[in-house]
């Protein structure tokens, strides 16, 4: 915060430390979160076989959670399909078990229709402060590189991710995966209707400034706290309308400046949401495998899942050192 208004001297502005305070329980998190006992378990194994069809047509050889399992198992260990359909081959065959294997067609064909099987995310004892933001994700087709060498035009587009983080605990309570024409405003009602519980503060960035949001939130919870740094050319309303929340940090940038702003709103927060997205890019990958806009989404839903999952098994507390005062003779 203080390195934007001392570039200048930034040198001598120490770099904030912190350390974690449950080291031990957090190596051994980040241990289980390679084990196979984590991502295939007695349930998926008891919940292989599908329920018996009761309408017409065929019967499906191996249920939801099991084509979820195979697809979770191909993003952790980041193996493809096929490289996928013999993992869990040689697992089931070192387990003893006999249970038939998914192929890498029917895991193609059955991720465009994937439908979740099993809720894993705790519903909030209370209000939450939820986190908005959103992220680009690579999808195949030629590359820009391709574009500038042959001049061809460029068939490579790219996915948003829009995620709704709770502030407190990490988790992603609400997602949607869209084209890249999508606006951020646009998802913040369709994010806002997949989370139950009551709102007590919603944070986002500028570029969910403006009516729709505010109106989308409003309806959600009327008494949320929205917290969303206004254009720097935005004026407040002037009476007789009544004052909004808008008008007020309107009115608070305007006396204390943007910064004291932020301090008072508890803005700095939104940091949470920018790390929840390096982790996925870091941990399930920058780029969609799958083809087809429908199996995308099942890639990054699943992604998700396997996100909240790595976070609750291991979650550092960390907190910051007291600064140090350095004396020279």
């Amino acid at each position: 915060m203080p390195h934007k208004h001392n570039a200048a001297g930034r040198h001598h502005i120490g770099k904030m430390k912190f350390r974690v305070t449950n080291w031990r329980d957090y190596v051994a998190g980040l241990r289980r979160r390679g084990s196979l006992t984590l991502w295939l378990t007695a349930e998926a194994l008891a919940g292989w076989a599908p329920p018996q069809r009761t309408t017409r047509g065929g019967q499906p050889s191996y249920s939801d959670l099991a084509i979820e399992t195979a697809l979770t198992l191909g993003m952790v260990f980041g193996l493809r399909l096929r490289s996928c359909e013999g993992f869990l081959g040689s697992v089931l065959d070192l387990m003893d078990l006999d249970l038939p294997v998914p192929d890498h067609t029917t895991l193609s064909r059955r991720a465009r229709t994937w439908k979740p099987s099993i809720e894993r995310r705790t519903e909030p004892d209370g209000a939450l402060h939820v986190l908005v933001d959103s992220t680009g994700l690579k999808t195949c087709g030629a590359g820009q590189w391709l574009e500038e060498k042959h001049g061809s035009k460029s068939r490579r587009g790219w996915r948003k991710l829009h995620l709704a983080v709770d502030a407190d605990t990490g988790q992603i309570i609400a997602h949607s995966l869209t084209d890249q024409d999508t606006g951020d405003t646009a998802q913040v009602e369709p994010l806002l209707n997949k989370i139950d519980a009551e709102i007590s503060q919603f944070t986002a960035d500028g570029a969910y400034d403006g009516d729709p949001t505010h109106d989308a939130i409003r309806a959600h919870t009327p008494e949320a706290r929205i917290v969303i740094p206004p254009r720097s050319t935005a004026v407040a309303r002037q009476a007789p309308k009544p004052s909004s929340q808008r008008d007020l940090h309107i009115a608070a940038i305007q006396a204390h400046g943007r910064l004291k702003w932020q301090v008072s709103t508890d803005y700095g927060k939104r940091s949470l949401v920018e790390a929840t997205m390096g982790r996925y890019k870091s941990s399930i990958g920058p780029r969609l495998r799958a083809r087809s806009f429908a199996a995308q989404q099942t890639e990054a839903a699943i992604g998700v899942v396997i996100l909240n999952q790595m976070l609750g098994t291991a979650r550092p507390q960390s907190v910051r050192c007291k600064a140090t005062t350095l004396t020279t003779a």
